[in-house]
């Protein structure tokens, strides 16, 4: 583990800060890199994490927030309290599988999106080609009452020859769209943004139509539409800070794109286990996103 050291800067409005909940999933997703923090919950702490994002929201009043897990929706009292401690000036979305069991009904879910659908951005739903998890209907996506979005990765040597009857799916689900993911763990800057070489980009460029490109530093979108449903084939680096100096000043910063509260509350600047100098990001220096487009078709 390397400690930055130099000052932070971050786009406007701020990181995005990703939450982990104290809490897990009954689930053993092969990609999923986050059981091992799961399979000892020592020290998880609900109220930490409550100060952790009061304390982020003082700093930057504007950022987005994430919530992930484990699973956000196994515990709805917990996610709750989170979602209360967020005041109205962020962005919120949920990662889940939306889990369905003799507890927990669809009906329950609801409820909770309903209650708080003025607080919740988007959700994303894990809904991958391979079956990892138990999954509720898809008819429950339809009933939600806020938007949502289908998350898949493409792990390893996915069954290409799904890949339509995947699309066909949601297709059938009124205000579905998906992003596929590529296993960031892969990923590096020299194949970021490579097409030609990027056996998924060409598998989706075979049955959908693409329409263009967006990105920046650390991450990238290209858009496809599969008869009127929008689709995003999503890469991103394995890591979330870059370390750049500025020309105007020659002043080297390190660029901070996710902030992150860990079960125990305790606040990360990456995803390679750095922990922020929050008195530091206290003065953080911002500049304009730099997501954009780079090519329209």
């Amino acid at each position: 583990m390397i400690d930055m050291k130099h000052p932070y800067k971050t786009r406007e409005g701020g990181a995005t800060v990703t939450v982990f909940v104290p809490y897990d999933c009954n689930n053993r997703c092969p990609f999923c890199i986050n059981k091992e923090e799961y399979a000892d919950m020592t020290g998880f702490s609900l109220e930490e994490i409550l100060k952790s994002i009061r304390r982020m929201d003082a700093i930057t009043p504007r950022c987005d927030f994430v919530f992930t897990g484990g699973e956000p929706f196994a515990d709805l009292s917990s996610l709750q309290t989170m979602l209360d401690a967020v005041p109205a000036t962020h962005r919120v979305f949920i990662n889940t599988t939306l889990p369905v069991s003799p507890h927990q009904s669809e009906e329950d879910i609801l409820s909770f999106a309903t209650r708080n659908q003025n607080k919740i951005t988007c959700i994303n739903v894990s809904r991958h080609m391979q079956h990892y998890v138990v999954e509720s209907n898809d008819s429950l996506l339809a009933r939600l009452p806020v938007p949502f979005r289908v998350n898949c990765i493409l792990y390893r040597n996915y069954p290409k020859e799904g890949l339509v009857p995947y699309l066909e799916r949601f297709l059938k689900v009124p205000g579905a769209s998906i992003q596929f993911r590529f296993d960031y763990t892969a990923t590096t800057p020299e194949n970021l943004y490579d097409q030609a070489g990027d056996t998924i980009f060409q598998d989706l460029k075979s049955v959908a139509r693409y329409s263009g490109l967006d990105g920046c530093r650390m991450r990238c979108g290209f858009h496809f539409d599969y008869k009127g449903m929008e689709l995003t084939y999503h890469k991103t680096l394995p890591y979330s800070t870059i370390v750049e100096t500025d020309p105007s000043d020659g002043v080297t910063y390190d660029i901070l794109y996710d902030i992150l509260i860990k079960q125990t509350g305790a606040l990360h600047s990456d995803w390679t286990g750095v922990p922020l100098d929050v008195a530091a990001y206290e003065k953080v220096v911002f500049e304009p996103d730099d997501l954009h487009w780079i090519e329209k078709v």
